[in-house]
């Protein structure tokens, strides 16, 4: 993989921050490819982006980040290349944490969602979303994302810009819920507690929220009250029934899951 890359963005050339393997070690499954295995760089997230200097003091009144993340094919040993995994912090004197919404670009993800309490996880979903599809990650879940396919995986993200991400819950376990292998399974993770089976779910192509399969959610910027979720999620207990609703429930990928 290369070492840089430039994303050209508003007529910027903006240089990403890099997620490396030595960033990952500890929540890796494939430990006996991660004793040999040489750093490298995995993933690249460009952050803070906007077109224009109107689109800028859009987004920055309304405490807002627009982000594009861009995941290459590769493997983790046996693992799919994934992102490390991570929740928010709880938004002050509420039970909320702040959410997050993700668009598909280019390629094929699997958004690996999980709730916990006290340290166990009580719910765990997956959706699979392609070219187009918007996945809101509701509050209180933390999330990876995954690459399965042989192709780049390039997403874009809105999200509030007052806070900054938890990674320790998932290196304490040494990885998420579940694992996904490159043999198009799908492994338990022991070290978690009281694990539950999958939910999987639909992406949230929700229309009331502004999100099209055909349009680019770039463009909210134009309707940014539409995002007003991302800042005060205790306002939207409608949406977060909607996103989590069986009635979203899908047939799972194929993949197959090992016990």
């Amino acid at each position: 993989m290369k070492s840089k890359r430039v994303l050209e963005f508003g007529g910027n050339s903006v240089i990403p921050d890099i997620r490396k393997l030595s960033d990952m070690r500890d929540v890796i499954y494939d430990i006996e490819w991660l004793k040999t295995a040489k750093d490298a760089d995995l993933y690249y997230m460009y952050r803070d982006l906007a077109l224009n200097s109107q689109d800028r003091a859009i987004i920055m009144e309304n405490g807002l980040r627009y982000d594009i993340t861009v995941i290459p094919p590769g493997n983790l040993g046996v693992e799919c290349i994934k992102t490390a995994g991570h929740y928010h912090p709880l938004i002050d004197n509420t039970r909320y944490s702040y959410p997050e919404v993700y668009e598909v670009l280019e390629g094929m993800a699997h958004y690996l969602l999980q709730r916990r309490k006290n340290g166990i996880i009580m719910d765990v979903v997956m959706i699979e979303a392609n070219e187009g599809d918007k996945v809101i990650v509701p509050p209180n879940y933390g999330h990876i994302t995954i690459n399965p396919s042989h192709e780049e995986l390039k997403m874009a993200n809105w999200v509030s810009r007052d806070f900054e991400s938890i990674y320790e819950p998932y290196k304490e376990c040494g990885g998420g819920a579940y694992f996904e292998l490159r043999n198009r399974s799908i492994i338990p993770n022991e070290k978690c507690n009281h694990l539950l089976d999958i939910r999987y779910l639909k992406p949230t192509n929700i229309s009331t929220v502004g999100f099209y399969k055909d349009k680019d959610m770039y463009g909210l910027i134009k309707d940014v009250k539409k995002l007003g979720y991302l800042n005060k999620p205790q306002d939207y207990d409608w949406l977060w029934e909607l996103v989590l609703s069986d009635k979203n429930r899908t047939k799972p990928p194929d993949l197959v899951m090992q016990k």
